[in-house]
């Protein structure tokens, strides 16, 4: 079993590397450089491969030995993260756009392997503890290549990082190729026996994914959960940017200390997951709990003033504990779509996680592309009333689920 969470964590804590990346350094960095809101949120354009991964899920499904899979995916990201170190942010921003692109292609395709070796190791009783690796290692990585990055980049230099996480990269292929919990994997068929005739056309494999019970319930809910959630941790940030924060300030602040709130949560969530094991329960009492920190944290943006340091603290604690119940609620709710994912065939699974998982970073990639200049032309005080109404409207979706949540 430790050997299982062992992989686990190591292939999610490097899978979290480009968010981390992306979404901590890259925004701020922007920001300081006087681009837009509108113009920086454009920038999560880059996670599009991460939509589309559904387009390539069925191929690691059935083609191919996953462990084969991961050392490409990985080797590939470790030759992307050396090309960024060639570049300059400065003067290449285009070709640095667009090796993030294919560093977000490679994770994705990483991701798929990865959910796949997930699914088919861990037994219905280590899903909660599985999930709670999952999501505190990715976030371990993303504050690793993103306020880790932040805090120190002035010190050691862009192509330094890089060359580091490149390193990184290259040691976790070693890994891979090397662990002996990826002999427990079923053994691949041939190609012929795996992808015969029709397997892979698209119609017929939505139809399959959507003949597993439960499975529409939890799309729409993965759509729609974290919407409020992400304009508020996306552009409250960027607010204390604007009000007197530095970037050190807010690499420390919200790029680490609030990220360690929220590997919190999501040790948390693996806990009581272990304990209950049905989260929707759970996510009612928590979805409540997370509108209530969005109010407060709404009413202290209303009130703020630069000059009063109480404000300061306060907007530091409602970043913490922004964080904490986000990552409570996010590892819930991976544990749900992985338990809906283990109702389907074998053959599928890796697919039918992956429609989940993308479909949720598609919820979220289509509202942060918009939510810049939605502030730009509402304001920051409109702009959070209406994530507190994406908010209520996940607790009411999650309050109206059918008893089995099919």
């Amino acid at each position: 079993m430790k050997a299982k969470y062992a992989l686990l964590g190591t292939l999610y804590f490097v899978q979290g590397l480009p968010y981390g990346l992306q979404s901590g350094l890259l925004p701020v960095f922007l920001r300081s450089a006087g681009l837009s809101l509108t113009r920086i949120s454009l920038a999560k354009a880059l996670y599009l491969p991460w939509v589309l991964k559904v387009l390539w899920a069925p191929c690691v499904d059935r083609c191919g030995a996953l462990r084969a899979w991961l050392a490409l995916s990985m080797a590939g990201l470790a030759l992307a993260c050396l090309a960024c170190a060639a570049l300059s942010p400065e003067t290449d921003f285009l070709p640095l756009a667009l090796a993030l692109g294919v560093m977000n292609l490679l994770a994705s395709l990483q991701d798929v392997a990865v959910d796949g070796v997930a699914v088919q190791l861990l037994a219905r009783d280590e899903v909660g503890h599985g999930n709670a690796i999952q999501v505190v290692a990715y976030k371990l990585g993303s504050v690793l290549a993103g306020g880790g990055m932040l805090a120190v980049l002035h010190r050691v230099g862009w192509r330094t990082l890089f060359c580091l996480l490149a390193a990184v990269y290259l040691v976790a292929v070693l890994y891979v190729c090397k662990a002996p919990v990826l002999r427990l994997l079923p053994r691949p068929p041939s190609w012929e026996s795996q992808a015969p005739a029709g397997t892979l056309e698209p119609r017929r494999i939505v139809r399959e994914v959507l003949r597993v019970p439960g499975t529409p319930w939890t799309a729409g809910f993965v759509l729609l959960y974290k919407l409020g959630e992400q304009g508020a941790a996306t552009m409250f940030p960027l607010f204390l940017l604007d009000h007197g924060f530095t970037p050190q300030q807010l690499g420390l602040w919200n790029g680490m200390v609030a990220v360690a709130c929220s590997i919190l949560g999501s040790s948390l969530g693996g806990q009581l997951m272990s304990r209950q094991r049905q989260p929707l329960a759970l996510l009612k009492t928590l979805l409540l709990l997370r509108f209530c920190g969005l109010s407060l944290q709404t009413l202290l943006l209303l009130a703020y003033d630069p000059h009063i340091s109480l404000l300061g603290a306060a907007a530091v604690l409602s970043l913490c504990v922004q964080h904490l119940f986000g990552g409570l609620v996010t590892t819930l709710t991976f544990s749900a779509m992985m338990q809906c994912t283990q109702r389907a065939d074998t053959s599928i699974q890796a697919t039918h996680y992956s429609v989940l998982a993308a479909l949720e970073v598609l919820g979220k990639l289509a509202f942060s592309t918009v939510v810049g200049g939605l502030v730009d032309q509402l304001g920051f005080g409109l702009s959070f009333g209406g994530f507190l109404l994406l908010s209520l409207g996940a607790l009411l979706y999650v309050l109206g689920a059918p008893p089995a949540g099919s």
